[in-house]
This record gives structure tokens, C-alpha cells and sequence, in this order.
């Protein structure tokens, strides 16, 4: 038993040694393959709210930051990267958790939204209470009940890891490293998290002849008529913050804890639908565990609650949306047509480690 474990500890330091060895003899040559590039803009969005002026898009720095992003040097005990809560398959959410989930077994109060088209975005959170997505970052890093870590010692770390500063030095011209650059960097990587090729997508652009079905087709009528003053085209949200009236089960006011206005009381953003039918469960605090659930609660469960949106009352004083069960049917449809296997599949956005001691734990 000693014999094979003095093997494989050898062969684990040879292939650790080798790949270290040619990372130092090829970076030149991989980090030229990374050359500057434009920001890619689909045809059908408008221009992005990020200001790439101050923070240039680069091909490195999203590679920088993806890097940073799937690795647990983030967090206190090296347990959970941005990753963990974010996963690719499920439109970078946690799916099939209610609640995030962080350092030592730590539950968070909010559900983990999915991340998607965040360079159009001009507030971040549920509650709004980030208005920079260069700013983001620190709220999960920084957090107890997520990443427990400060911006210090994730420099500290980060300094002194082996492989880093080469990166560092490729993505900002010096090997210098600074909460803001490890900021920008992980901004690069969620800003480079487009979906925009979903069927709905091509049916809007008139690619290769796709169309909606008779169901899809009835659905996106409903949709129209019902949800798109809130799920507002080509974003699905508007990315306002409104009370769709949840029955309120926790002290969670939203957005009136950034503001402290009380007509922001339970006012949560609005997200997107974009990849929806992968984001379960749904909502602020994940209470609806699929897409049937959530339909019922606008039909027949809204809660009359303080700042209630104008927009879930009907004329005749009743709340909730009028729909059948044929429309919720068709409704449906139509929103599974704006799954994106493109971006869900992107290699590009896909776990990677920068080496092989990335495993932290």
C-alpha cells in the first residue's frame, strides 16, 4: 500500500511539474491567441449599459476572470467559488437549491439568480443594492453566509499563487495585483455571459426558416398581453423592481433595505426569463419549485400586500392575471423556446482551473 501511494504521489508531482513547465514556455504564445476583440453584441440588442471605456473588453481578462470565477481561492476555507451557486447547465444558477449556499454549511436568505446579459443591467442583486457590475463581486466574497473572505486576503492569496500574476500581467500590462483589477476581471467573465441564440431568437431574427409552433405562436400572444409590461423584450425584464405580491414569510422588505423607502417594501428586481425552464426554483426566496406553481400564483394566489404592482390588479378590483388553463398551457411553451443550449454549452464559459493546485480543498 506504501509502495503505490509513494507511486502516485510521484507521478502527481511529474504531471503537476510538466504542466507548470509548459504553461512558463507557452504563455507567450497562449496568451497571443487571446487577442483584443469587441464586445459581442447580438444584432437584435441595443447597446450594452457597461461601460467598457473604463474596463477595455479583452479576450484575457475574461479568461483572467473565469479563471477567478470557477476558483475557490475566493473564499475563506477554499470551499465554494463563484461557481458553486452558479452553474452553466442551469443558466448559471443554483438550480434545484431555494437558498444559496456558502462556507461551513451556511444558508443564505436569497435565492441564486441566474447570471445572463449583465452588461445591460444598471443594478445588481435582488435588492438593486450593487449599482456597478464591477462591484458586485464583493457582496458574495465578502458575505458570512457565502465566501466569508476579504478583499485582503484574497489579494494575499492570489499574489502568491504560482500562476496567477503571469495572467494578471497578460490581462493589465504589469503583474500587479488589486481588488479592483481582480474586479475587473471577474466583471469581464459575467460580461462576456451573452444568451441571445435561443429559438426565440431566431424566430426573431428570421434565421434559417425557424418559426414558432401553433402553440408557441398562441403563448407568445399571451405573453405579450399578460407579462411583457414587467418581462419587457429582448431582455425579459425591464429590470425594475416591483412587489408581485408574495405572501411575505420572512423580514426580507427588498428593496426598501437599499433604499430605505417604505414605498420599496417588498419590492424585489424583476428578472429575466431568458433560460427560464433551467432556473428553478423561482423567486427572490426560491419558494416555487417549477414553472406550474409560479403561473398559479399570478392567477389565483397574489397577496394584496403593501406597494402591490397596479400592474397584477384587475379592473374589477380582484388581483392576478386572467389566464386559462389554455393560455398557461401555451404560455408555457412559448417560454421554453427561450432556452439557449448555445450559451448553456459555451466552452468558453465553462468550468476550467488555472492549474492544477486550483483545487484548493
Amino acid at each position: 500500500m506504501k509502495k503505490w501511494s509513494l507511486v502516485y504521489i510521484c507521478m502527481t508531482l511529474v504531471l503537476a511539474a510538466t504542466l507548470s513547465g509548459f504553461l512558463k514556455q507557452d504563455e507567450l504564445t497562449y496568451f497571443s491567441t487571446l487577442a483584443d476583440s469587441t464586445f459581442p453584441r447580438p444584432s437584435n440588442f441595443p447597446a450594452p449599459v457597461y461601460d467598457f471605456s473604463k474596463n477595455k473588453f479583452t479576450k484575457i481578462k475574461v479568461e483572467l476572470g473565469r479563471r477567478l470565477f470557477y476558483d475557490g481561492i475566493l473564499s475563506k476555507n477554499g470551499t465554494i467559488s463563484c461557481g458553486t451557486c452558479h452553474i452553466q447547465a442551469a443558466a448559471f444558477s443554483h438550480h434545484g437549491h431555494r437558498l444559496s449556499h456558502g462556507i461551513f454549511d451556511s444558508l443564505g436568505a436569497r435565492n441564486a439568480p441566474a447570471l445572463q446579459n449583465l452588461a445591460w443591467a444598471k443594478a445588481f442583486m435582488w435588492d438593486g443594492g450593487v449599482p456597478d457590475l464591477d462591484l458586485q463581486p464583493l457582496v458574495p466574497i465578502t458575505s458570512h453566509v457565502e465566501m466569508g473572505e476579504s478583499m485582503a486576503n484574497v489579494v494575499e492569496k492570489i499574489s502568491k499563487d504560482p500562476y496567477y500574476p503571469t495572467y494578471f500581467g497578460a490581462a493589465f500590462g504589469n503583474r500587479e495585483i488589486t481588488t479592483a483589477r481582480v474586479m475587473q476581471a471577474l466583471s469581464q467573465f459575467m460580461a462576456a455571459m451573452v444568451s441571445a441564440n435561443s429559438k426565440y431568437d431566431k424566430v426573431m431574427r428570421k434565421e434559417d426558416s425557424v418559426t414558432f409552433t401553433d402553440t408557441e405562436a398562441k403563448g407568445y400572444a399571451v405573453f405579450k398581453a399578460q407579462c411583457a409590461s414587467c418581462h419587457k423584450e429582448p431582455f425579459f425584464t425591464d429590470f425594475s423592481f416591483r412587489n408581485n405580491g408574495l405572501y411575505p414569510y420572512s423580514e426580507d422588505y427588498g428593496r426598501m433595505g437599499i433604499t430605505t423607502r417604505q414605498s420599496d417594501k417588498y419590492r424585489f428586481k424583476v428578472p429575466s426569463l431568458r433560460n427560464v425552464a433551467l432556473t428553478a426554483p423561482y423567486m427572490h426566496d426560491g419558494r416555487f419549485k417549477n414553472l406550474d406553481f409560479v403561473l398559479q400564483h399570478y392567477v389565483i394566489d397574489i397577496q394584496p400586500t403593501d406597494n402591490i404592482d397596479p400592474l397584477l390588479m384587475q379592473p374589477s378590483g380582484r388581483t392576478g392575471l386572467p389566464l386559462t388553463p389554455a393560455d398557461k398551457e401555451a404560455l408555457k411553451a412559448f417560454l421554453y423556446t427561450l432556452t439557449d443550449s448555445t450559451f448553456l454549452k459555451n466552452k468558453g464559459l465553462a468550468e476550467v482551473n488555472i492549474c492544477p493546485s486550483c483545487i484548493r480543498y
